[in-house]
């Protein structure tokens, strides 16, 4: 009994679910004998986990810290040797992508946070998280957990990217993707599968669009600002239209893709007789770049106020051109990027 009661201690201690709470808090003390017979003992202080209540706002390719520190109460004193965690949490909170773990100052990073992400203790009881060279997919919210013996807390802080949702439909027509399709055609346009709180965000700055398309979560959804017969009544009220979870190998709409703010620039070439695809990739290499992709075009109109009336090929074989002030001769009366198709 003694042993069995042993390995279900240790095991609580090592897990990555929270152990059971009876009113009390221990501390877990390993000794200097090598011989395994580590300690927990009854410390009368409690432990607290606290992140930033706000969201942490960054874009792709920056760094950025996610602020964590943890406190006793009462005070234990000088610096405890703790266990850091570090996950990443699914919107519903049904599953956790590990990031990168530490213990004093050894630490293993994980996935694709390898080489990216490191622990910032600039402060005593501080376990904040920094994670360089953000991407896309690095949106959304992380859980700080702080274990020490017995004691496991955590709480949870939220990356949201700067960015913006576009449309996506392929060359071929309207509701040809399914669900995989959906995410590599957003792939292809520097962009990623946008979110549902990405696409309530840009519903809430405007959008709106009539045909349904993919979302991350395996949802297909669109947005209304001007309720309309063709999008759900006109009796409905303006908001998110939702089939809710589709097959993602038969079913087939178009994509809602989210990106982020560029690290570079684009920029016009013309030619007094214009170009074919071919010909605008090929001048794009000689003048020591390549031909811009949908999704670097959006960015480059929301936040770098990219204005062009003259159309321009994109990577993907479409046309368009961004407007950021409106005039005559230059589109619809409102802001947008507006497309001729796939000539």
């Amino acid at each position: 009994l003694p042993l069995l009661l042993k390995a279900t201690l240790l095991r609580l201690a090592s897990g990555s679910y929270r152990p059971f709470y009876n009113g009390f808090y221990y501390n877990h003390i390993m000794n200097d004998n090598g011989d395994g017979q580590d300690k927990d003992y009854f410390s009368g202080a409690k432990l607290v986990v606290e992140t930033s209540k706000d969201a942490v706002y960054s874009y792709s390719g920056a760094n950025v810290t996610l602020p964590c520190h943890y406190r006793y109460e009462p005070d234990m004193g000088p610096k405890r040797k703790i266990r850091i965690k570090w996950s990443k949490l699914r919107d519903d909170y049904t599953k956790e992508q590990d990031v990168m773990v530490a213990i004093g100052k050894t630490y293993m990073a994980f996935g694709d946070f390898k080489g990216r992400a490191h622990i910032h203790q600039a402060s005593r009881h501080e376990a904040s998280l920094v994670i360089s060279d953000v991407r896309l997919k690095d949106d959304g919210k992380y859980r700080c957990e702080v274990i020490d013996g017995l004691e496991d807390e955590s709480d949870v802080v939220d990356l949201r990217l700067q960015g913006i949702v576009f449309p996506y439909q392929p060359p071929r027509g309207q509701y040809r993707l399914n669900f995989h399709e959906a995410e590599q055609v957003c792939q292809d346009q520097g962009a990623i599968l946008a979110n549902f709180n990405q696409l309530f965000q840009a519903w809430s700055e405007g959008l709106d669009w009539c045909n349904a398309g993919w979302l991350s979560d395996g949802t297909v959804q669109y947005p209304i600002r001007l309720p309309r017969k063709p999008c759900g009544g006109v009796h409905l009220a303006p908001g998110i239209r939702s089939y809710g979870p589709r097959h993602r190998h038969l079913h087939r709409f178009d994509a809602f893709c989210f990106s982020s703010a560029l690290k570079g620039e684009v920029f016009y070439l013309d030619r007094l007789a214009g170009m074919t695809l071919e010909e605008a990739k090929q001048s794009c290499q000689d003048a020591g770049a390549e031909i811009a992709r949908v999704g670097q075009l959006y960015s480059a109109w929301k936040f770098l106020g990219l204005d062009r009336c003259s159309a321009g090929w994109l990577a993907d074989g479409s046309v368009r051109y961004p407007i950021a002030t409106p005039r005559a001769n230059c589109g619809p009366a409102e802001p947008g990027v507006r497309s001729f198709g796939f000539p």
